[in-house]
């Protein structure tokens, strides 16, 4: 009798039968993605598409961690209790020393309310108090992070770990770029030469294919190197030499489809070809106005570094550019565990007039209302004294604010303790935030699902809640 030839391959060991299962997970991803692309291409939405009220999202990050207590959020208590210890009812809050018991620092800021609003913000910023009411202020934010590292990868990543995909990326994946011809998520430091803390995981795509990471813009006249070809050499020699290193490209890619790093290196070429076109006249700020530039503080050495970052950002989300982020102070800059009135001082110096021009000249170009502004950093500050004359690092509550792109404009959100200790009213944590942002550009956080190996993996870790209260 004739034996039936089995329709499969058994596994002649262990180690084979593992090596073939786990080949099959890679599929995973890709047949995540390939339909995606197909509803994509039918014009069906994916399912975790909600109405959109904003196209584009600017992420002002103050790297470092600013003072909320020395900002917009004013205790009297400090001041009143200067140099002593803080009072045992407040519990001594969890910072990068450790538990941390040192004296009260007072503030030394003038505070006033501004606008119809009555938001109190302090004399470091008049700039930003001319647009109190545009403004939602969220004074109960709170993280997990208390160092710089996992703090600043938390607010970007969700996660204060290594490996998920920064929340551009999330962006990039699941609304994808209204211009094919620039990048859908885009990074800029006022300080090119600084290292984020934790460097470009914070806009990387972890377990994500590459090519949704961001791309970084240099915050200098010609912001991305090498994209203007040679004069000497034509478009149809450009053509074909690009040509040539495609095939040559996707020839070394073919058996190594796992390796997405080589699939974002082909769509990276094939992305800054296109870019010649475009990209010069967007990046291009000697077209900007005399009135625009000086509105930003471009004539200005203290300013022109976030001048044209804030600048730069207004003209890539108005040619379609759906997630742009700014870090200001790159290198920790804000962090002020020693003189905080010179620190702190020089980088509201810094950053006040720029942030403030950006809401104003979004909001007169009609760009507001489909622009979501997000300013804050990793952390707060602590109404501790250290080394005396600064503030240690606060994850338990500080402040951030949004304006624009369907938030509620003069709105005021939540509060800290009398000490400014705790988020202790409407508390919102990273994955509330993130899942804010990802509601106002479109995107239900706890349907927007990215299949790791079997694993639907979201960008808010299967937590955050939408705080209705900031939505218009």
């Amino acid at each position: 009798m004739t034996r039936a030839v089995p329709h499969f391959t058994t596994p002649t060991s262990r180690r084979e039968w593992l090596l073939k299962a786990a080949a099959g997970f890679g599929a995973l991803p890709l047949f995540d993605l390939m339909a995606r692309e197909s509803a994509a291409a039918s014009g069906e939405a994916p399912p975790w598409a909600i109405p959109a009220r904003a196209d584009s999202c600017i992420f002002l990050f103050m790297e470092g961690g600013p003072s909320h207590l020395d900002l917009f959020d004013p205790k009297p208590l400090l001041n009143r209790l200067a140099g002593k210890p803080i009072p045992p009812s407040f519990k001594p809050v969890i910072t990068s020393m450790g538990e941390f018991h040192s004296p009260i620092l007072p503030s030394r800021r003038k505070w006033k309310r501004h606008g119809d609003s009555g938001a109190w913000i302090s004399d470091w910023l008049p700039n930003t108090a001319e647009i109190a009411d545009d403004l939602a202020i969220i004074r109960s934010c709170w993280a997990d992070g208390v160092n710089h590292v996992n703090g600043v990868g938390q607010m970007n990543t969700g996660s204060t770990l290594i490996g998920r995909p920064s929340l551009g990326s999330w962006v990039d994946y699941g609304l994808g770029t209204a211009n094919q011809n620039l990048p859908a998520f885009v990074v800029l430091q006022d300080y090119p030469q600084s290292r984020v803390a934790g460097g470009p995981r914070n806009w990387g795509t972890g377990f994500m294919p590459a090519s949704y990471q961001g791309t970084r813009f240099d915050g200098v006249d010609v912001p991305v190197a090498d994209l203007r070809p040679p004069a000497a050499i034509a478009g149809t020699r450009q053509k074909a030499k690009l040509a040539l290193l495609d095939r040559m490209n996707r020839r070394h890619m073919a058996p190594r489809e796992d390796q997405t790093e080589l699939d974002a290196r082909i769509k990276s070429y094939e992305l800054a070809f296109r870019m010649q076109a475009e990209a010069p006249e967007a990046v291009d700020l000697s077209l900007e106005s005399a009135e625009t530039r000086a509105l930003y503080g471009m004539d200005d050495p203290v300013t022109e570094p976030m001048a044209r970052n804030c600048l730069l950002a207004r003209r890539l989300v108005e040619r379609g550019v759906r997630f742009v982020q700014i870090y200001c102070g790159a290198g920790s800059r804000w962090d002020s565990h020693q003189d905080l009135e010179g620190k702190h001082g020089l980088r509201c110096q810094a950053s006040d007039r720029p942030v403030a021009a950006l809401v104003k000249d979004l909001k007169r170009r009609g760009l507001l209302e489909r622009t979501l502004v997000v300013w804050g950093g990793e952390f707060g500050r602590t109404p501790m004294s250290e080394k005396g004359d600064g503030r240690d690092h606060n994850a338990s509550g500080f402040t951030m604010w949004m304006a624009g792109g369907g938030i509620k404009p003069g709105a005021a959100v939540g509060a800290t303790d009398e000490a400014g200790l705790y988020a202790v009213e409407d508390r919102l944590h990273v994955h509330d935030i993130h899942a804010t942002i990802l509601n106002r550009l479109g995107a239900d956080h706890a349907r927007l699902i990215y299949r790791n190996q079997g694993r639907p993996e979201r960008p808010t870790v299967n937590e955050g809640r939408v705080c209705e209260k900031l939505l218009a």
